[in-house]
């Protein structure tokens, strides 16, 4: 077989999900500053979940972690690998026509089943926003097969900058509305679907050029479709799991006022590292186990997790501890002009703080998932998720009266590290596929000590600039500062530590 490398691959898609991300951030700082905590913002919010929630069940979640290996095996083996994928195409669109048709008519009902009785015309507003986002999801998951397509190829680029053009349009958008004196929330919600299809377009012109001819046809229910639908049901019913715990914490987030928008800023700064690091590696790291098995090289499977591993927990930990140490400067840099102030960028950072404990659980399930995937085992993570639902609604309502609506934030950190538990115990019989080499287990203890040594640091640092953060130009040259040094920290203490080199980064990248 022609292996994937996982760090260059890896890399390639870190690359593009942060320029993603650094736009989304940029965006939901725009849109902070534009809209603000409020009305307009949680209806906004509510109606924007309800595509994303749905695009997790179709398309990243149920659908390709059962697509992805059976169309890896097939290219691997050569079996008609474009027949499966567009026999998949066509199934996948039919029924998402008829469900999107569906969720716009019942819209009100959707609305309420995942976000209550809103008030102060909340429930109205989210009810027509989501009438015209919802189509997103088609476009979107359509995108994700060809995604999954691209990525099992060895050809993560264009998959990886498809999301760009969402914050990219939206970012565009606002500042259009905005010259002109329209309303900018109106503009932000229309733009959704219109970059719908053209992140469709883009991954689908990539697929062409790559060779893989898919192509759309009349959907049919064959053997291997019925064995695809076997295998993504177990995940749809695991992503329709992780949805909930989103509802639960929608629900007790919306008896006070402004949490909605709080727990949404301070998910959307974690979700940047999460996006870099854990999404990256589950990208990559599925086709190539899921090849590797087909080819019988075991050794080489066990290699490319240990790898990942190391990999991830490099990046992850010191991201983890920065969020935990310095929450307050990055939000209120970030997000507190317009209509945010200074109680909201307090709001944020404490939830921020919480969800950074739980960084490296959500990290963590992204790697030892594809253990399961590359198996065509889904159901067993079906089990995990439905042990880490009852865990997260059992922890939000249980921990409100002493943390209110922080409790949210708490339930999905504990949540995830006992996800993180159940799987990596069930993995073990996989064998030593799936156990970490002599040289990860070594590094992981020196990444963990350079990241505490970071993190001391960074706080004695922030103490020492922090008036400076108040301050409205100088705060931006503070935080860069403070991120500069924390970097140039982590560096010099995972040389002395020697949890990482400079020589097997160079490595990593040419052979894995």
């Amino acid at each position: 077989m022609k292996p994937i490398k996982l760090m260059a691959g890896a890399m390639t898609v870190g690359f593009w999900t942060l320029m993603s991300r650094v736009i989304g951030l940029i965006r939901d700082v725009m849109l902070q500053a534009f809209i603000g905590p409020g009305p307009l913002m949680d209806a906004f919010i509510v109606a924007f979940r309800l595509p994303n929630m749905f695009r997790r069940l179709f398309a990243e979640g149920a659908f390709n972690s059962a697509f992805v290996p059976l169309f890896s095996k097939r290219l691997e083996a050569k079996n008609d690998p474009d027949g499966f994928a567009s026999d998949a195409l066509s199934g996948l669109a039919f029924c998402l026509i008829i469900f999107s048709a569906i969720a716009m008519i019942f819209m009100p009902a959707l609305v309420w089943a995942t976000a209550g009785d809103l008030e102060g015309g909340r429930f109205d507003l989210a009810t027509s926003y989501g009438r015209i986002m919802f189509p997103y999801i088609l476009m979107i998951s359509l995108a994700a097969l060809f995604s999954g397509v691209l990525n099992a190829s060895g050809h993560f680029a264009a998959a990886a900058a498809a999301p760009v053009f969402l914050n990219i349009l939206l970012v565009g958008a606002m500042v259009i509305a905005w010259l002109i004196g329209s309303d900018v929330i109106r503009w932000v919600v229309w733009t959704i679907p219109l970059a719908g299809c053209v992140q469709l377009a883009l991954v689908w012109v990539a697929a062409d050029r790559a060779g893989l001819r898919i192509r759309p046809k009349r959907p049919r229910l064959s053997q291997d479709m019925k064995h695809l639908i076997k295998i993504a049901l177990p995940s749809a019913l695991a992503g329709g799991v992780l949805q909930i715990n989103l509802m639960v914490g929608q629900w007790v987030a919306e008896d006070y006022p402004g949490a909605i928008s709080w727990l949404f800023g301070a998910d959307r700064l974690y979700q940047l590292p999460l996006g870099v690091v854990g999404i990256a590696i589950g990208i990559v790291l599925l086709p190539d186990l899921s090849r590797r098995l087909e080819a019988g090289d075991l050794e080489g499977s066990r290699t490319a997790f240990s790898r990942a591993g190391e990999f991830s927990f490099m990046l992850t930990l010191p991201a983890a501890m920065a969020l935990l140490v310095i929450p307050l400067p990055l939000v209120s840099v970030l997000f507190e002009r317009g209509a945010t102030g200074s109680e909201d960028s307090a709001a944020m950072a404490q939830a921020l703080a919480i969800y950074a404990l739980g960084l490296p659980a959500f990290v963590l399930q992204k790697l030892l998932q594809p253990l399961y995937f590359a198996r065509e085992d889904t159901r067993s993570p079906f089990k995990f998720a439905v042990i880490s639902m009852i865990a997260n609604v059992v922890f939000a309502f249980g921990l409100q009266p002493w943390l209110g609506w922080l409790s949210p934030a708490a339930a999905t950190t504990l949540s995830a590290w006992i996800m993180v538990a159940c799987l990596a115990i069930r993995a073990r019989k996989f064998g030593d596929v799936a156990r970490f080499d002599a040289r990860a287990r070594d590094r992981f203890w020196r990444i963990c000590l350079a990241s505490a040594i970071m993190g001391v640091v960074l706080w004695g640092a922030y103490t020492t600039v922090a008036p400076l953060l108040f301050i409205p130009f100088w705060r931006y040259l503070a935080l860069l500062a403070l991120i500069t040094f924390g970097l140039m920290i982590y560096a010099i203490a995972g040389q002395l530590t020697r949890a990482f080199s400079l020589r097997d980064i160079k490595a990593g990248l040419k052979k894995s």
